[in-house]
């Protein structure tokens, strides 16, 4: 069964059937309780009244876009063994405020921690991350890029932005000075698709919070990426 109704202000209802649940998480819900708030698994729960959620990969708080939810034992460990074998497609969305180093291409290297909360790319490859990417400008001083993570590491999408001299706009690790003036982090999970017991799954959901993911630009410029999986990725 599908569905494309608002559960509450958290979250978007995408898919629902007997295996998994697909959200639209909204930008600033944290993944897990934080002092007394509920995370966005506890808030799906609670809304849909189901008794067992399973995440099988995560979001950070920032970020926004497809979120997918196991329900049953069974299908978590089938879906997770999915993630972690990389046979699952995702697909991103992020806006900078910066000019990049290269438009296109592939971003490899180990991330370590820096300072705070922070994590930076270095020229090592003991255990890379591994992104792969395309850009399009939408005005002057904004640039779309999409974004392909064949890893899964914290902050990934973040650090190789990052790296690129193109933090995404309003994050408040990578691009502070922007958080100034812009209401969320402009990075968006907009695409994933999986096979799961001989069936094939694929779901796209465009952001629909942010002014800069609303605007005319944007809508022009999301047109060359309506399914990124067809297009010829750098490094592939």
């Amino acid at each position: 069964m599908s569905a494309s109704v608002i559960a509450d202000d958290s979250f978007q209802l995408i898919e629902l059937n007997d295996q998994f649940i697909v959200i639209n998480k909204s930008p600033g819900v944290s993944f897990h309780t934080e002092n007394d708030v509920l995370g966005i698994v506890e808030r799906v729960k609670a809304a849909l009244g189901l008794e067992a959620l399973y995440p099988v990969h995560r979001l950070d708080k920032i970020t926004s876009g497809l979120l997918v939810l196991a329900r049953t034992p069974e299908a978590n460990s089938k879906i997770s063994m999915l993630f972690r074998e990389r046979k699952v497609d995702k697909y991103y969305l992020a806006i900078s405020d910066r000019k990049p180093s290269k438009k296109q291409g592939m971003i490899k290297g180990d991330m370590v921690r820096s300072r705070r909360s922070m994590w930076k790319l270095t020229k090592t490859l003991e255990n890379p991350a591994i992104t792969q990417f395309f850009s399009i400008s939408l005005e002057p001083s904004k640039r779309l890029f999409l974004v392909r993570p064949k890893t899964g590491k914290t902050h990934q999408i973040r650090v190789a932005m990052n790296s690129l001299g193109a933090p995404v706009l309003g994050d408040p690790l990578y691009n502070t000075e922007s958080i100034k003036s812009i209401s969320r982090g402009y990075l968006h999970a907009y695409a994933i698709r999986f096979s799961l017991n001989g069936h094939d799954f694929c779901f796209v959901s465009e952001p629909t919070v942010g002014e800069c993911f609303l605007s005319e630009s944007f809508k022009q410029a999301i047109k060359a990426y309506a399914q990124p999986w067809l297009l010829a990725w750098p490094g592939s």
